[in-house]
C-alpha cells in the first residue's frame, strides 16, 4: 500500500455516534470505571501497573470473574494510565489520582472522546503485537530487559505485519469491489499478506505460513474486539483440537466461517483512517471537500469511484445555492491540461444533480468552446427548449473530451470499449474528420480507440488518424 496515491474514500459515521460507541466498548468503559475508583490508597508498581494485591478489588469492581479476571482488570488499568484517565502523582510512592482527560469522557466534545479512544487503541495494538507472555520470563536479561532474539520474535516486524493486515482490511472495506461492511474470512486476510496476488496455486510452504498467520491473527483479533476496532468470529476451537493434524480446506461459505470472520466496525474505520493519516497516507473521507471550492471538488473526486464521487458532490451541493453552485462548477471545469477532461466529466455528473434553477448558468456558456457541448447536453436532458444545435466541430470536440475523461477514470474498461464501438458505428467518416479536432488529447484518444476496437479495419483507421493528429500537433 503506497502512501503517495490516495486510498478510496471512506464513509464515516457522525462523530457523535462514534463517540457514543467508543464509550460503550468494554475496554474503554472499564478503564473509565477504574479511573473513577482510583484514589489515595491505590498503589502501582514501577511500570505504572496496579500492584497484585489490588487486582482482585479492581476485577470485582468491573464485575469480572474467572481465571482471566485479574488479567482483564490489569489491561483496563494500563489503558487508563496510557490514555491519561489516570495520572501517577508520585512514582516513588506509587500513588495515583484521576487524570485530566477523565473529564473529557463526560464533559468533552465527541472529538475529545474519540481522541481518548484512539489512545486506548494504540495501547491495545501494542499489546496485540507482543507474543504470549508465558515466554517472556525465560527471555529476561539483566536489568529486566527482554532478549528478543531468544524468543525468535521481532517486535518491529510483528507490528508491521499487524499494520499491514489492518491496512488490507481497511482497503477491502472501503473499496467498492470489496465486501463493504460485511465480514472477511480470516484465511483470505492472512493470505493477502503472504501469497502474491498474481500467483496461481500457492506452495505448501506458503499455505503453512498462512496457517501460522491465521493463528496469530486469531489471538490478535480477540484482543482488538473489546476496544471496538473489529467484530470477530473466532476460529472454531474444534479445528485446533489436534495440533498435529492439518485442518481440511474449507469447502463452502458455512465451512469458511469456522476459520474465523472479521469486519471493521464504523468505529474501527474511523480509527484506522486516523492512523493512516498519521502515517502519511492519503485517506480521504466523504465530506472532506464539502466546504472547499469547486476546483477542489472536481480534482478531489477525479479518482473516486462513482458512488463515492456522487455522495461527496451531494454534500457539496447541499451547502450551496443551485445557480451559484452551477456557475462555480462550470468555471472550475475549464482548462486544457491533462486533468481537464475528467474535471469536466465530474462537472457534468455534478450538474446532473442540480435542478432547473441552474439553467441560466448553462445558457451563459453555450458559446464556450470547452463547455458549450456539455451545456447543450444538460439543457436537452432537462427538457429545455431553444437549445442551439451544436456544430460538427463542437460534437467532435465533446466526443474526444468524453473519451479522454473515461480513459482517465476507468482505463481500458468494457464500458469504454462499448463507447468506442458505438462512436465508430454512429458517425460515417468519423476518423477522416476527427483527427483535425484541436483538443490536446485527440491523438491519445484515437490511439486508444485503435487499441480497443475489435474490428481490425476500423482499428487501423483509428491508428492512422492518431498518426495524422500527432503530426498536426507536432507541426
Amino acid at each position: 500500500m503506497s502512501d503517495s496515491s490516495p486510498l478510496p474514500p471512506v464513509r464515516l459515521h457522525p462523530e457523535a455516534e462514534l463517540a457514543r460507541d467508543a464509550l460503550s466498548r468494554p475496554l474503554l468503559s472499564r478503564a473509565a470505571r477504574l479511573a473513577r475508583w482510583a484514589g489515595p490508597d491505590t498503589r502501582v508498581d514501577a511500570g505504572g501497573g496496579l500492584v497484585d494485591e489490588q487486582l482482585p478489588a479492581a476485577a470485582e469492581l468491573l464485575g469480572l470473574t474467572g481465571d482471566e479476571a485479574a488479567a482483564y482488570a490489569s489491561e483496563a488499568w494500563r489503558v487508563a494510565v496510557d490514555t491519561g484517565l489516570v495520572e501517577i502523582t508520585d512514582e516513588e510512592a506509587g500513588t495515583v489520582a484521576a487524570g485530566e482527560d477523565l473529564a473529557l469522557l463526560t464533559g468533552g466534545s465527541p472529538h475529545d472522546v474519540l481522541a481518548v479512544w484512539l489512545a486506548a487503541l494504540e495501547t491495545v495494538l501494542a499489546d496485540a503485537s507482543v507474543p504470549d507472555i508465558d515466554g517472556l520470563g525465560d527471555a529476561m536479561g539483566e536489568g529486566g530487559a527482554v532478549d528478543f532474539s531468544s524468543l525468535d520474535w521481532d517486535p518491529e516486524a510483528e507490528a508491521e505485519f499487524l499494520d499491514g493486515v489492518l491496512g488490507n482490511l481497511y482497503l477491502l472495506t472501503v473499496n467498492e469491489d470489496g465486501p463493504g461492511d460485511g465480514p472477511v474470512p480470516l484465511p483470505a486476510l492472512a493470505a493477502s499478506m503472504i501469497v502474491p496476488s498474481d500467483m496461481g496455486e500457492p506452495t505448501n510452504d506458503m499455505l503453512e505460513q498462512v496457517s501460522d498467520a491465521m493463528m496469530r491473527l486469531d489471538d490478535q483479533f480477540r484482543l482488538l474486539e473489546p476496544v471496538g476496532l473489529v467484530e470477530y468470529q473466532p476460529v472454531d476451537e474444534a479445528l485446533m483440537a489436534d495440533i498435529d493434524e492439518e485442518p481440511a480446506a474449507p469447502v463452502d461459505d458455512t465451512d469458511v466461517s469456522r476459520y474465523g470472520m472479521v469486519r471493521l466496525t464504523p468505529l474501527g474505520l474511523y480509527g484506522l483512517r486516523a492512523r493512516l493519516l498519521e502515517a502519511g497516507f492519503q485517506a480521504p473521507a466523504v465530506g472532506d471537500l464539502a466546504d472547499k471550492g469547486a476546483d477542489a471538488l472536481l480534482d478531489g473526486t477525479a479518482t473516486f469511484p462513482q458512488s463515492a464521487a456522487q455522495a461527496e458532490t451531494e454534500q457539496w451541493l447541499d451547502r450551496r445555492e443551485p445557480l451559484a453552485a452551477a456557475r462555480e462548477l462550470l468555471a472550475a471545469a475549464r482548462g486544457l491540461d491533462a486533468g481537464a477532461p475528467l474535471r469536466r466529466l465530474r462537472c457534468q455528473q455534478a450538474l446532473s444533480l442540480v435542478g432547473a434553477e441552474a439553467e441560466p448558468a448553462l445558457r451563459e456558456v453555450l458559446d464556450d468552446a470547452e463547455l458549450g457541448g456539455l451545456a447543450r447536453v444538460w439543457l436537452t436532458e432537462h427538457g429545455f427548449s431553444d437549445v442551439p444545435v451544436p456544430s460538427e466541430a463542437m460534437v467532435f470536440w465533446l466526443t474526444i473530451d468524453t473519451v479522454a475523461a473515461q480513459l482517465a477514470a476507468e482505463g481500458n474498461s468494457e464500458e469504454l470499449r462499448a463507447l468506442v464501438q458505438g462512436l465508430a458505428a454512429q458517425h460515417s467518416g468519423f476518423f477522416t474528420a476527427v483527427w483535425r479536432v484541436e483538443h490536446p488529447a485527440t491523438a491519445d484518444v484515437l490511439e486508444a480507440m485503435g487499441r480497443l476496437h475489435p474490428d481490425r479495419r476500423i482499428a487501423k483507421e483509428a491508428r492512422k488518424a492518431a498518426f495524422k493528429a500527432r503530426s498536426q500537433q507536432g507541426g
